[in-house]
């Protein structure tokens, strides 16, 4: 697909949409993701035939200004970054060593434009969580439902004249999924099926309307462990 794929791709219409205004000059998200990208693969280490292992956790450093434009989107941009970095992986065959974790952290020796990611393997616990990708939006779920529909009420509202205004909602119980329709009027449909209550497997495709929202549960790191923003290196304010 050229220069960006897909990921790419939807990384950049999510954040020179609304945010064009705000990235235009000094470091892209896109940039960030491709770079993330090089370090998986200069990094990756063939263990066997069968298993090829990559860093888990990552800091990327940035000149202060691109860091307060970057840090300011929160955890959207982490999320839309992890999952560049977890479809890369998938896709050449590349196994973490434990939960994924990136942190973005302000550097005063680069200058503005100017990104460098370090990496290191780190095994510990991995906290498994839940999430539905739609629509290039990475949803976190919680314990208990989340109502998907096309009224203001629902959990996950979306602009779809085939969807109820409650349409559908996926359950969460800590271990387990389910998705179950809530009586909407065109169905709901998972993996391509009609259903009225299934149980969710990852990666499974639930459609409503003309919308198509990915089930997936991603491993991330502890939230005990190197949790957060790190706010600065280099210098004192």
């Amino acid at each position: 697909m050229g220069i960006l794929d897909s990921f790419e791709r939807t990384l950049e219409r999510f954040f020179n949409g609304a945010f064009a205004k705000t990235f235009r000059s000094g470091l892209q998200p896109v940039e960030i993701s491709a770079a993330l990208k090089r370090e998986l693969d200069t990094t990756a280490s063939v263990v066997s035939r069968d298993r090829i292992l990559v860093p888990n956790r990552f800091h990327v450093k940035l000149a202060p200004a691109d860091y307060t434009r970057m840090s300011g989107q929160g955890q959207s941009l982490i999320d839309e970054l992890m999952r560049v970095v977890e479809e890369h992986a998938a896709r050449n065959g590349y196994q973490f060593a434990g939960g994924l974790s990136i942190k973005l952290l302000e550097d005063e020796t680069l200058t503005e434009g100017q990104i460098e990611v370090t990496s290191r393997s780190v095994q510990g616990q991995v906290a498994w969580t839940p999430v539905l990708d739609v629509e290039g939006r990475r949803i976190r779920l919680g314990i208990g439902s989340t109502v998907i529909g096309r009224g203001s009420d629902a959990d996950i509202t979306i602009n779809d004249t085939g969807a109820s205004r409650r349409h559908a909602e996926v359950v969460w119980d800590g271990r387990r999924a389910g998705v179950r329709d809530l009586g909407s009027t065109n169905g709901t449909k998972l993996n391509g099926r009609t259903v009225a209550q299934a149980a969710l497997e990852p990666d499974s495709i639930i459609r409503i309307g003309r919308h198509e929202l990915i089930f997936r549960v991603i491993p991330q790191s502890d939230p005990s462990d190197e949790t957060g923003y790190i706010p600065r290196i280099g210098g004192q304010r």
